[in-house]
């Protein structure tokens, strides 16, 4: 895959070594502005309205925002409407600052999908296989240099098959407390039923974003028992059975990395 160059002053700040990733502009720019208004414009008041009916219920954001410039924004992950369905739940006038770590096998593997990954998502290309750190890094020094950043990141790397909830990997714990970042809990509710993995559309329906705590920087096993004691308050039947668990951060593949 041909990396992208980018000159916007966001990015030139990017120290040397990584300047080489296929980043995208991010910068206001009047081109990347437009088509993330009108992408906001189907997602919300056509796509999350008419066809799936979107329920926000917990938390308010504004007052999430306010407190919290920059946060992590975590969910359980069975569908690909998850990425699409959080960004829809949160208002229009803090696009601009919204992120979302996106597998750059997936998302950035042709220019369709790469011209929507950029500049309707604001994604953040996740190389699954960099074995160096450098997503690691670009993640990192993004939380650290940003004045307002929400991230969206989903935790256990990849779509559950059965629609239980999986163990998390341990990159957002790297990220909170290396940049000390708090963590905001979502609980997405019908995901799997409307757009279960391996089917080629999403059905009509209705989808219920939860929206918990933030909780503080923690290690991987504080934040996956929080987050599964506030889910199980929503959904009991959310996790899998107690001898089907696996031990947070203890994945075969213990890639940091994610999945949108």
């Amino acid at each position: 895959m041909k990396d992208w160059k980018y000159e916007n002053e966001q990015w030139t700040k990017l120290p040397t070594y990584l300047k080489h990733l296929p980043l995208f502009t991010r910068h206001i720019d009047l081109f990347s502005a437009f088509w993330r208004y009108v992408w906001s414009i189907f997602l919300k008041d056509i796509a999350f309205k008419f066809y799936i009916r979107l329920k926000v219920t917990g938390g308010s954001f504004a007052q999430i925002y306010k407190e919290h410039p920059r946060l992590i924004v975590i969910s359980n992950h069975a569908s690909h409407l998850d990425a699409v369905s959080v960004a829809a739940s949160i208002p229009r006038r803090y696009w601009l600052d919204l992120y979302i770590a996106a597998a750059k096998d997936y998302f950035f593997t042709n220019p369709l999908f790469t011209f929507f990954s950029k500049h309707c998502l604001g994604a953040i290309p996740i190389d699954r296989k960099d074995r160096r750190g450098e997503a690691i890094n670009l993640i990192i020094k993004l939380l650290n240099e940003l004045p307002r950043m929400w991230l969206i990141i989903f935790p256990e790397g990849t779509r559950s098959k059965t629609g239980k909830i999986q163990e998390f990997k341990r990159g957002i714990s790297i990220f909170a407390e290396r940049t000390k970042t708090p963590i905001l809990f979502l609980y997405l509710e019908g995901n799997a039923d409307l757009w279960p993995k391996g089917n080629l559309l999403p059905k009509p329906g209705k989808l219920v974003i939860h929206v918990g705590p933030v909780h503080p920087p923690a290690d991987i096993k504080t934040v996956f028992a929080a987050y599964k004691a506030w889910v199980m308050t929503i959904n009991p039947d959310a996790f899998p059975a107690a001898n089907e668990e696996q031990a947070p951060g203890e994945a075969s593949n213990d890639d940091p990395t994610f999945e949108a």
